[in-house]
């Protein structure tokens, strides 16, 4: 079964802010793809079906960012269910501006909280994630990273994000059938801007660089 986990915070009060883009994009998967509505699971909501042949699940952890890992503590010792190949997780990062994205086999936390809750659950660092920008040209100060990541994006801001949804779920349905090399390959992260906007190809290392100091909070 491929698991694709997106970060966030419940709460109607959290559903527009940076630090939910990664709900957003699993709410998107679960309508474009035609799931059925979602089923409480231990400490998280879960959406079932097949895509490229295969199955998956979609999850949403319940629980606040920093606890993000509890929501995985049911398949650590899945049979037949390996962290490396079977999970995708997704997540805003403040070090990448709006627009961008990247595919990753492995990494460290960089300073997100939500991650580092996962890695703590999974004793490792080697799965896969896709991080969504959520930053701006300018580095954001770690004293106000907590407020800036739980605000909200602006209009056109959001537009961007929204925009990006279809090659994200390009991204990850290729993720699914073939794994993470082929996503990273045909989905570098070039950045998507205001309409009119060519863009720029981001890196496509195959590991995370760490976010900039400061703490993604709940």
């Amino acid at each position: 079964m491929k698991l694709v986990v997106g970060l966030g915070n419940p709460g109607p009060e959290y559903e527009t802010t940076r630090h939910n883009v990664g709900w957003w994009v699993i709410d998107h998967l679960a309508d474009v793809w035609r799931f059925p509505l979602w089923r409480a699971r231990p400490n998280a909501c879960a959406a079932d079906g097949p895509v490229a042949g295969l199955r998956t699940r979609l999850l949403k952890p319940l629980t606040f960012m920093n606890l993000s890992g509890d929501a995985l503590a049911p398949y650590v010792h899945r049979p037949f269910w390996a962290v490396g190949n079977d999970l995708l997780v997704v997540v805003d990062d403040v070090a990448l501006p709006i627009g961008a994205f990247r595919f990753r086999a492995r990494g460290s936390a960089g300073g997100h909280n939500g991650l580092r809750s996962i890695e703590e659950a999974l004793s490792t660092q080697d799965y896969a994630r896709l991080r969504i920008g959520v930053g701006q040209a300018a580095p954001v100060p770690g004293a106000v990273l907590r407020d800036f990541v739980l605000g909200e994006f602006t209009e056109d801001e959001r537009t961007v994000v929204r925009t990006l949804l279809p090659t994200l779920t390009a991204g990850i349905t290729t993720w699914i059938g073939e794994g993470i090399a082929p996503a990273m390959n045909r989905y570098p992260g070039k950045i998507v801007g205001p309409p009119g906007d060519s863009g720029e190809a981001a890196p496509s290392e195959g590991t995370d660089e760490p976010q900039q100091s400061g703490e993604a909070a709940n």
